[in-house]
């Protein structure tokens, strides 16, 4: 069996990054998971994803250490079922997001809670954003939101987007920070909270503290993990952004067995830390 010489840990993007389309890992990539952990590395995700959408990934990659989840807002302990809330909206989140659906009527939103995810206007973007992830959520008001507000998604079409964007910064709005995670997708989150500031937690863990860490992502909110990384790797069909950052751009993209063509380079030691 191969081993590893140096302590590694593989911290990847599911959406765009390790999931394909289908959104069902493909079996190249699950083997060479296993063949990672068997080596002695440590595996696990960095979504934006809440924990109820990324339970199942959890469980179909055998997931055992921490994964970052909410765009770095929690990280989740899979085994023992912890719930680390690292950083959380401000209460004038609930202002803001008012006042953004006031002005944009024709934006989806929704709220991810620490325990439930909460759809405040069901869109036609909106309704394929809670098929994306899969959840189960529950449809109300603003006040009727109930929990801790980790992050609001806001959907609409791409087309929208750049006014939209537009639309923010003009805003300035305090304590808060807004960034795209995909086309339709954009995100208000804790001031300074991303998958970067949640890496450097996750350093902090128990038996994390000898390991070198490679962070796999796709798309803008991955940039900050992956400079927060020892080593930056993206898939061939990432954001041109993500590239610039990226010590290593892989050949294939995430259709194509990305996280195996990585690992491969890991084991035959052409990837050293």
């Amino acid at each position: 069996m191969m081993t590893l010489n140096q302590k590694l840990c593989i911290i990847t993007d599911l959406d765009g990054t390790l999931l394909p389309s289908s959104k069902i890992p493909l079996e190249m990539d699950l083997q060479a998971i296993r063949k990672f952990e068997q080596a002695g590395g440590k595996f696990s995700i960095a979504t934006g994803r809440t924990v109820q959408a990324s339970h199942k990934y959890i469980r179909s990659l055998h997931v055992k250490s921490p994964a970052i989840v909410f765009n770095g807002g929690m990280i989740y302990h899979p085994v023992s079922g912890e719930k680390q809330i690292l950083q959380a909206l401000p209460e004038e989140a609930k202002a803001f997001t008012a006042e953004i659906l006031k002005e944009n009527p024709d934006v989806g939103v929704e709220v991810l809670c620490a325990g439930d995810t909460w759809v405040i206007n069901n869109t036609e973007y909106e309704q394929q954003h809670v098929q994306i992830c899969g959840v189960s959520p529950k449809y109300g008001t603003i006040p009727e939101v109930q929990g801790i507000w980790l992050k609001v998604l806001f959907a609409m079409s791409p087309d929208a987007m750049p006014a939209f964007m537009k639309y923010i910064a003009d805003k300035h709005f305090q304590n808060v920070d807004f960034i795209r995670s995909e086309l339709k997708f954009y995100e208000m989150l804790p001031v300074g909270n991303s998958k970067g500031s949640a890496l450097e937690e996750y350093r902090k863990l128990p038996d994390m503290q000898d390991f070198k860490i490679i962070a796999v992502g796709d798309y803008d909110n991955d940039i900050a993990m992956l400079k927060a990384a020892d080593f930056a790797v993206c898939p061939a069909n990432a954001a041109d952004s993500v590239k610039h950052v990226s010590d290593l751009i892989l050949s294939r993209t995430c259709e194509q067995g990305a996280m195996s063509e990585l690992i491969d380079k890991i084991l035959k030691q052409e990837v050293v830390l």
